[in-house]
C-alpha cells in the first residue's frame, strides 16, 4: 500500500490538484521550493482512509504530494500540517466543530470555527543551512538547532510504541536528540547526547518555546465569542475534530 501510494502520488501529476503555499517557503529544503503540487481527495482515497491503520495518515500525504523531488519524511511538521488542513478543506470544508468550557459561567457551549484563512507564523529567519543559533539562559551553552521532520516524528512514536510498558519514555531526550545538532561549535553526537542527559530544566524549556516560536507553521488559533459574550482564544489542534470527517467519527 505504501509504495503503490508513493507511486501514485509521483507519476499523476495531470490530476486535479492545487498549489498549496508552505509555510516554510521551503528555505529548509534542498529544492527551496515555496510552495508545492497537492492532489484533491478522491473516491480512491477511501480506501485509505476506511483501512484506517496507524500508517493511514502517512500513506494518504505520500499519495497525495504531486513533487518527485519531496519526500513527506523531509517536511517541516508545520508544512505537513498545512497539506493537512488543505486535504480537510477541499474535501470536507473548513468548518471544525468544538465543544467548550463558557469560562465566565463554567458551562458547555459548542462553537464552529473555520480554517480556509490562516495567517503563518514566521519567527527568526533562519541560516542559509536551515538552523537556528542560541544561547541557552541557565547553561549558557550556544547551540545549533535545526527543526524536526515528519519522519523523525514518526519515528520517535515507533520508539514509543515500542517502549517497554511501565518505564518512562524519554520523549523530550529524543526530540531534544534530533533538534540539537550542535553545542558550543562540537557536532559530536556522545557529548551532544551527554550535553542532553545533564541539561537543566530551564534550557530544556526553553528550546520547546524557542522552537515553537520560530519554526514556521500556520497560526492555528482562532478567537470565538462565548455564550456569556467574553472573547476566548482557542487553539485548533489535530486531534479528533480535525480528523472527524477523515475516519466519519
Amino acid at each position: 500500500m505504501e509504495n503503490q501510494a508513493i507511486e501514485y502520488g509521483q507519476q499523476n501529476f495531470t490530476l486535479p490538484h492545487d498549489v498549496v503555499p508552505l509555510p516554510s517557503g521551503g528555505v529548509f529544503y534542498k529544492n527551496k521550493k515555496k510552495s508545492i503540487k497537492v492532489g484533491y481527495l478522491t473516491a480512491n482515497d477511501e480506501n485509505i482512509l476506511m483501512a484506517g491503520g496507524n500508517d493511514m495518515t502517512s500513506t494518504l500525504l505520500r499519495g497525495k504530494i504531486y513533487e518527485p523531488d519531496l519526500r513527506i519524511e523531509d517536511m517541516l511538521e508545520g508544512d505537513v500540517e498545512a497539506i493537512l488542513i488543505f486535504l480537510r478543506n477541499t474535501g470536507f470544508g473548513p468548518e471544525i466543530n468544538l465543544n467548550l468550557i463558557d469560562q465566565l459561567t463554567k458551562k458547555p457551549f459548542q462553537t464552529t470555527v473555520y480554517l480556509d484563512e490562516l495567517n503563518v507564523i514566521n519567527g527568526q529567519t533562519p541560516n542559509e543551512d536551515g538552523t537556528f543559533i542560541t544561547q541557552l539562559p541557565k547553561s549558557q551553552a550556544t547551540i545549533k538547532l535545526k527543526p524536526i521532520t515528519y519522519g523523525e516524528i514518526l519515528e520517535i512514536s515507533k520508539l514509543e510504541d515500542s517502549y517497554p510498558q511501565g518505564r518512562v519514555v524519554p520523549k523530550v531526550t529524543w526530540r531534544l536528540q534530533k533538534e540539537i545538532i550542535e553545542v558550543n561549535g562540537s557536532a559530536d553526537k556522545s557529548e551532544i547526547a551527554k550535553f542532553i542527559e545533564q541539561m537543566p530544566i530551564l534550557d530544556s524549556k526553553f528550546i520547546k518555546k524557542f522552537m515553537n516560536d520560530n519554526e514556521p507553521r500556520l497560526d492555528m488559533s482562532r478567537v470565538v465569542i462565548t455564550p456569556s459574550g467574553e472573547k476566548m482564544t482557542v487553539n485548533v489542534g489535530f486531534g479528533v475534530e480535525f480528523f472527524r470527517p477523515f475516519f466519519w467519527l
